[in-house]
């Protein structure tokens, strides 16, 4: 079922890019004719932190619920099926590291599309809500946009989806579960930017500018539409 929606993404996705491939990848400055449409701070927009903060949380519960289920852990048997003798604990730790490790991974991603794209200056940060990475200097049009936005979870999906399949501790099945829920839940704010495109914002000339933390649209205006 995963697969089969990643593969319908895919297809949306170079769908909606028909005749776009021909067109510039960004803008220096602002073109004129262009007005701001939508604004989205995941740094400093409380609402947007929570409700992006709650959305991923609740995804990355269940998955790991549905893990649990899976693994018939009962109230009875959790400790024994979980934890055994004790020999495998130090997965943990490996789980632990690997999550540290994708949420670098997951914003290199994104920086690696923009670079292509761009070749323009990038930049990270990390807070104690938000991990990012943009590319403030310049406009990016829809095109770019879109390749950056959905690269980390097109690249990952399919990875944190067959990785249980090749881990035989139910300790280790749960954390490939939640590594699953941090990687489609940490993607909230990108799958939202992609909606957006996809439903609100279909215009191939639209620009954006993407400063890691803060996504602003910029649209053209009625009469440059016309034009």
């Amino acid at each position: 079922m995963v697969t089969e929606m990643g593969f319908v993404v895919v297809y949306f996705f170079l769908h909606q890019l028909r005749g776009e491939q021909f067109m510039k990848n960004y803008e220096l400055q602002l073109p004129e004719g262009y007005v701001e449409a939508k604004t989205i701070d995941a740094k400093t927009d409380t609402k947007i932190m929570v409700v992006f903060s709650v959305v991923s949380a609740l995804v990355a519960v269940g998955a790991v619920v549905v893990a649990w289920l899976c693994l018939g852990l009962t109230s009875n048997n959790w400790i024994d099926k979980l934890i055994g003798d004790g020999s495998n604990l130090w997965h943990n730790f490996a789980f632990m590291g690997a999550m540290v490790a994708y949420i670098i991974l997951h914003e290199l991603t994104h920086g690696i599309v923009y670079k292509v794209m761009t070749k323009q200056k990038l930049t990270f940060g990390l807070t104690l809500t938000v991990a990012y990475c943009g590319v403030p200097n310049i406009y990016v049009y829809r095109k770019t946009a879109l390749c950056a936005l959905l690269a980390p979870f097109l690249v990952f999906l399919p990875i944190f989806t067959a990785l249980p399949f090749f881990m035989k501790e139910p300790i280790d099945i749960l954390w490939c579960a939640l590594l699953w829920g941090m990687h489609v839940g940490g993607c909230v704010g990108d799958l939202y930017c992609t909606i957006l495109y996809l439903f609100k914002f279909r215009d191939p000339r639209t620009l954006l500018r993407d400063t890691g933390p803060k996504q602003t649209f910029y649209i053209p205006t009625e009469q440059n539409l016309q034009a």
